[in-house]
């Protein structure tokens, strides 16, 4: 008899735990089974974990992105040739007197050049017989 006592008595201990685990809400009569309130809550609750999820994703794609550009611009800067050699800086400016006598000379070399110039102007603007 003491045997079955401790039976009935595991048996019970061991029911307790789920019979409170499976409690649930419970309908009022004449409502429908599931609470829709909650069933949507779930739904937009699933619906922002995975835009969550989405938008961590395409923010990870973005930082790699970006690194690869850093790695492949720093690359192509790597390879680039180095900068040629500035020129050494132009000599000193001239004296105001040679400065003076290569005016004159270009003055001189213009009047040339135009006087030639008129000569072939006014055998092309020569009357025709």
């Amino acid at each position: 008899m003491t045997v079955v006592r401790a039976l009935i008595a595991l048996t019970l201990l061991t029911a307790a735990p789920a019979a409170a685990q499976t409690q649930t809400w419970q309908p009022r009569p004449g409502a429908p089974a599931y609470d829709p309130h909650r069933y949507q809550a779930d739904q937009h609750r699933l619906e922002m974990g995975r835009l969550r999820a989405q938008a961590d994703q395409r923010a990870a794609f973005a930082q790699q992105l970006e690194l690869e550009t850093r790695l492949n611009r720093q690359r192509i800067e790597a390879a680039r040739l180095p900068e040629p050699v500035q020129p050494p800086p132009l000599p000193a400016l001239r004296t105001p007197e040679e400065e003076r006598a290569l005016r004159r000379s270009a003055t001189e070399r213009r009047r040339a050049v135009s006087a030639d110039v008129g000569q072939i102007d006014d055998w092309l603007d020569r009357p025709r017989d």
